[in-house]
């Protein structure tokens, strides 16, 4: 590209903007540019910043500034909406004093809840509909809010005059509100109405703790000190979190730009980015529990436990999608780069033996199907998931039934502690074993099983230790908690509230955990499968090395200051120095083993914290490092010579023991027009036509509403192929309503045929672009519309007429079997015009009579071929998803998006006759390994044939 081209020239412009052919181009053109920015000599306030819209603008970003000091510096330019900012501010302020003493808490406290609100409710809306649907964007073009007056495109010059003040005041330099892309305007705009909410939000609060605040009665000066300089503590820190955090993201991310445009550059995710995961939303709201501290108010503390719990929310409903779609795209399918694992030559020689053949686990990686963790996953039909739920039941059971005292105390704890004990003493033992000599895989070789079972079996025994090591835990909590007389006396409420917050991290850190593992990680799969080391920091282990260590056990120490309980502070020291030991002694040694060198030493928050020490500490603790680093390696060299006696002690234990003693809802949604003057049904038609599922259909034309009753029997009855794109034809007179729209529904769900009662469920697409202030309707559009001469009517009218064709694809399809019907909706609303004619969306019944077997008796190959078109149309025929050949592996987003593989599974529910989970789909990764696990289920599933002279069907089960 020219502009590109000639980029020296054009950088050292006011303003820069060029269009690209596509969104990839416009990517590697922001790319090449901020890397020459970065790499430029200028100084760092002079360089730029390019970004680029999803539209392919590329254009200079004009430097902005925060929050603060945009609003309170003098040296910042003022504007209306600043000012008014203020003004508000200090009305709030004015409240303060103005009001009486009695109705300032409640009255502060809805003016921060409405904010806060405003901010987790109200700006988490605008942005999800803004990342969903463009929304806001979509508004600013419909409202013309960026459209010079002076060509005639917006009614208001007012207002554009005043956006257009507002915006350049704010950025004299390097902007030019006309050249702008509309993306960047509009998100300009959004933050100003950011800047009124957060700022005002942080104010109420401020001012509701000052009318909450006080010195608590009898509370000594120390006390008192303690905490204004514990409170002021927390609150430098929220402050440089805020501020570090703003030094890495900008105001770019600061303002959620990312919803609005994209700025492609390297960053480096250092300082609080390495201490805590999301930092600006978890360590930085530490300065509301240090103002909480200062104003001695449990009010102050339960509204910010509140406000923190909200962030959260915002966090995982709003942000964390927003960042998943963005930054985290699957990669590009990999085109038979690599040889696939045909299972059928593998399995061949011994066809008959139905474990193996449906074991598709590997030497290298067990098999990600059947997993264990979670509640989703729970399956009652195994041994495991029984025996944990059964043991649970009978441990709590006991717990509540059997009454406190000092009998039942004791045995409460001496259960826990034994169930500690093996979980930390017992499991380490074996996974010691385990590591050195293959000691739990060689059991079950020896009986004729592979690593697979080991593996299951493994699974199973340590998720039975652990769940009860924790429900045994609990249930001597239980036992030794007795509910406070006074909850206002001393510290009690406070010890409960930190030790709630306690157990909720534990929570949060077993859950980081999972996600950073897996259920690979989670069950030490290392110790078990020989695979290529490959060792990454991500999740949680991104800022700790072993979050185990501390806060990986923050519950048990939560439930000792609920409790209060020294019993219970004996339980929880037993836990740590268990959980430290089996760290050190089991699993450390096998960490360097497998990964050697490629361990890290400190993680993130240790990196942030040594680089923040002064430097006489930091050699200080250089010296501490050392010696305890010497220490270790004298004990573990002690422990190394001392094995080989230790071993032959227990076995001349054991063999003279052994002497002795021989487990949606639907929802009915209608908005009729009530004047439908001038509108003929009968001017309105749908032609449907896609890929029959029998030779013999043929597509038709319904024109109005009763004719499509009675043309019914005229035809044989349409059938389309299940999860095969539709195309929709549609007509409709001259004076149609822009913002009319066609819909997908059953049959059998609309008993009118003048109105829709139910619900579409976004299963519809609109008519003409640019009507509905999302762009989901417009998916699908073929033909917006097109006049079309009355001279070729066949109805008998010759006046001229609007045609336009959409395609029904993915989402917008019913993935089910059942008959259907197209419905043309007038304006908007659900009046129907015009009804197709009703078709079938069938899936044609495997019969294995008709097919020819291979030499194992099997029919694969006509499996195979039958399954490959089934499995494209499940997978939307989408090139970066969708296998062309048997062989050829599905795309990464069939693993992300579990949509696809219940497709599949429902499809092949209703060919074969055989159930399979959504995680079979996703482990098999072809549709030959599908093939012939079908194959080899239905032999399994011998005397339910499907075929009808071979006895009963195989029966069917839950729909996916």
């Amino acid at each position: 590209m020219g502009e590109h081209a000639n980029g020296a020239g054009l950088r050292k412009r006011n303003t820069f903007t060029t269009r690209n052919a596509s969104a990839e181009e416009a990517k590697r053109t922001v790319q090449e540019l901020n890397a020459i920015e970065f790499n430029s000599e200028k100084d760092m306030k002079d360089k730029r910043t390019f970004g680029r819209t999803p539209g392919g603008i590329v254009f200079a970003v004009p430097q902005t500034h925060d929050m603060v000091s945009q609003l309170l510096s003098p040296s910042q330019p003022k504007n209306f909406s600043d000012l008014l900012v203020l003004a508000i501010m200090g009305l709030h302020i004015l409240a303060l004093y103005l009001l009486p003493p009695l109705f300032r808490k409640p009255i502060f406290a809805v003016i921060f809840l409405f904010w806060r609100c405003c901010y987790n409710v109200g700006i988490g809306y605008l942005l999800h509909i803004q990342s969903h649907h463009r929304r806001l964007v979509t508004w600013a073009k419909r409202l013309k809010l960026f459209v010079d007056p002076k060509t005639g495109g917006n009614s208001h010059p007012m207002l554009y005059s005043f956006i257009k003040r507002e915006l350049e005041t704010k950025i004299p330099k390097d902007y030019k509100f006309e050249e702008a892309p509309i993306e960047y305007n509009t998100w300009l705009v959004f933050r100003r109405v950011v800047d009124l909410i957060l700022m005002c939000d942080f104010v109420s609060y401020c001012l509701f703790a000052m009318a909450c605040g006080g010195r608590p009665a009898g509370e000594s000066v120390a006390m008192t000190a303690f905490r204004w300089f514990a409170g002021w503590i927390l609150v430098g820190f929220n402050l440089w979190v805020k501020l570090d955090a703003h030094r890495v993201v900008k105001d770019y991310a600061w303002y959620w730009g990312d919803f609005f445009y994209l700025v492609d550059q390297e960053l480096t995710f250092d300082g609080v980015f390495e201490m805590a995961p999301h930092p600006m939303y978890s360590v930085g709201y530490a300065g509301y529990y240090g103002i909480s501290l200062m104003a001695a108010s449990y009010n102050v503390l339960f509204i910010s436990i509140v406000a923190h719990a909200a962030q959260f929310a915002f966090l995982v409903w709003v942000e964390n999608p927003h960042i998943e779609k963005i930054y985290n795209t699957p990669p590009s399918r990999k085109r038979c780069s690599e040889p696939n694992i045909d299972v059928g030559e593998v399995l061949g020689a011994n066809a008959d033996s139905v474990s193996e053949a449906l074991s598709l686990g590997s030497v290298d990686q067990p098999s990600s199907v059947h997993n264990v963790m979670g509640i989703h996953n729970i399956d009652f039909h195994r041994i495991t998931d029984t025996s944990v739920i059964l043991l649970q039941l009978y441990t709590f059971a006991l717990t509540i039934l059997t009454p406190s005292t000092p009998l039942y105390q004791t045995l409460a704890v001496i259960h826990a502690v034994l169930w500690r004990l093996w979980y930390s003493i017992g499991i380490g033992y074996i996974l010691n074993r385990q590591s050195n000599r293959k000691k739990w895989t060689r059991h079950f070789v020896k009986y004729g099983d592979n690593t697979e079972e080991a593996w299951r079996q493994w699974k199973g025994a340590y998720h039975l230790s652990m769940t009860m090591c924790y429900a045994s835990f609990i249930a001597a909590t239980w036992k030794m908690y007795s509910l406070p007389p006074d909850w206002g006396y001393g510290l009690v409420l406070l010890k409960h509230v930190l030790g709630v917050g306690l157990i909720s991290l534990q929570i949060w850190t077993a859950v980081s955990i999972y996600e950073s593992l897996g259920e690979f990680g989670w069950f030490f799969g290392d110790f078990f499968f020989d695979h290529a080391p490959k060792l990454t920091y991500s999740g949680i282990y991104r800022f700790l090395n072993n979050p185990e260590r501390v806060i990986g056990l923050a519950g048990v120490w939560g439930a000792v200051l609920i409790t209060g309980s020294s019993t219970i502070f004996f339980l929880a020291l037993l836990s740590h120095i268990l959980t430290l030991a089996f760290l050190q002694l089991v699993e450390r040694p096998h960490m360097q083993k497998l990964y050697g060198q490629g361990l890290r030493k400190d993680s993130g928050l240790v990196k942030s914290l040594k680089r923040s020490l002064p430097p006489p500490l930091r050699r200080w603790h250089s010296g501490v490092d050392r010696m305890l680093s010497d220490t270790i390696d004298f004990v573990e060299e002690f422990v190394d010579a001392a094995r080989p006696k230790l071993a032959a002690g227990v076995d001349h234990f054991v063999r003279d023991s052994t002497a002795l003693f021989k487990h949606p809802a639907r929802i009915s949604i209608t908005r009729l027009e009530p004047d439908l003057a001038g509108y003929d049904p009968k001017d309105y038609s749908l032609v449907v036509s896609g890929a029959d599922s029998s030779p013999s259909s043929t597509a038709r034309k319904s024109n109005g509403i009763e004719d499509a009753a009675d043309s019914t029997r005229q035809y044989k009855a349409l059938s389309f192929e299940y999860g095969a794109p539709i195309k929709v034809r549609w007509t409709a007179p001259l004076n149609h309503s822009k913002k009319d729209w066609v819909g997908l529904y059953k049959v059998a769900d609309n008993a009118s045929r003048k109105a829709t009662r139910v619900a579409s469920q976004g299963r519809w697409v609109a008519t003409n672009k640019d009507q509905y202030d999302s762009a989901s309707p417009e998916q699908g559009i073929l033909i917006s519309e097109i006049r079309m001469s009355g001279a070729d009517r066949k109805d008998g009218e010759s006046k001229d007429y609007l045609a336009g064709e959409m395609q029904f694809a993915g989402d917008k399809l019913w993935w089910t079997t059942g008959v259907f019907e197209f419905r043309y909706h007038h304006n908007g609303k659900h009046n129907v015009m015009a009804i197709s004619l009703p078709f079938e969306i069938k899936i044609n019944r495997f019969d294995e009579d008709d097919v020819e077997l291979d030499a194992n008796g099997l029919f694969r190959g006509a499996v195979e071929e039958a399954l490959l078109p089934v499995v494209r149309n499940c997978f939307d025929r989408d090139p970066e998803i969708a296998p062309s050949t048997v062989q050829e592996l599905f795309g990464s987003l069939v693993e992300r998006e579990g949509k696809y593989a219940k497709r599949v599974v429902y499809a092949v529910h209703q060919m074969f006759g055989i159930e399979f989970a959504p995680e079979v789909v996703q482990a098999d990764g072809n549709v030959k390994n599908l093939a012939w696990r079908i194959c080899n289920a239905k032999k399994v599933l011998a005397p339910y044939s499907m075929s009808p002279s071979k006895g009963n069907t195989t029966p069917t089960g839950e729909k996916y």
